[in-house]
């Protein structure tokens, strides 16, 4: 499906229950992809297909800024704009269902900013890149510890962007031998997510 955002169209991809406009379903995840990247990295297409075998409905969302071809997400304030419309016409098509929202990098980043606003219960953060490479003193922690909602973040222990700290998150996950792309055991990454979801979460 196609999404309308004041800062041009966005793609959605859903699976789950049907796929269909309906509040079928256990919960609706809305997963997206980093700054570089797609929806069908690999850690999210675990996390697809983990939480549609426990139920959930999954839409994967490829930002504006990626369908106009450019090579950074640009401002914090546009991207958060296009996500809370894209949220928005989610929710619509699947009512009733509880909202937990979550990405890879910048994703999870935009996830951390918005989830207040657009009611999400949860985040996903995938490899959260704490602070740019060899630039740790720009740290982006407050982004992941000021999502207002429990966080769930997966990361590499030799993630280049850095490794959150245990109180940064409700739960925190540091992978061995993963990188950045968390590709080496996708499904490992697939099974936290759903495991997470499944349990009552840290209020």
């Amino acid at each position: 499906m196609e999404v309308t955002t004041p800062h041009g169209p966005a793609s959605v991809q859903v699976d789950g229950a049907g796929g269909a406009d309906t509040g079928a379903g256990r919960l609706l995840l809305v997963l997206t992809h980093g700054a570089g990247g797609g929806v069908d990295a690999p850690d999210l297409l675990a996390v697809r297909d983990a939480v549609v075998a426990i139920g959930g409905v999954v839409a994967r969302v490829t930002q504006p800024f990626r369908l106009r071809g450019a090579r950074a997400p640009g401002s914090a304030v546009r991207q958060d704009e296009a996500w809370g419309a894209i949220v928005a016409a989610l929710r619509e098509r699947h009512p009733g269902l509880p909202l937990v929202q979550g990405g890879r990098s910048n994703g999870a980043r935009v996830a951390c900013r918005t989830a207040r606003d657009v009611g999400a219960e949860a985040v996903v953060a995938l490899a959260f890149p704490m602070h740019p490479p060899k630039r740790p003193e720009r740290s982006r922690a407050a982004e992941l510890r000021g999502a207002g909602v429990p966080v769930l973040a997966i990361s590499g222990d030799r993630d280049p962007f850095g490794v959150p700290e245990k109180g940064d998150a409700a739960r925190l996950v540091v992978l061995p031998g993963e990188g950045h792309e968390l590709r080496k055991d996708p499904a490992r990454v697939g099974e936290e997510v759903a495991r997470w979801l499944r349990s009552p979460r840290p209020r």
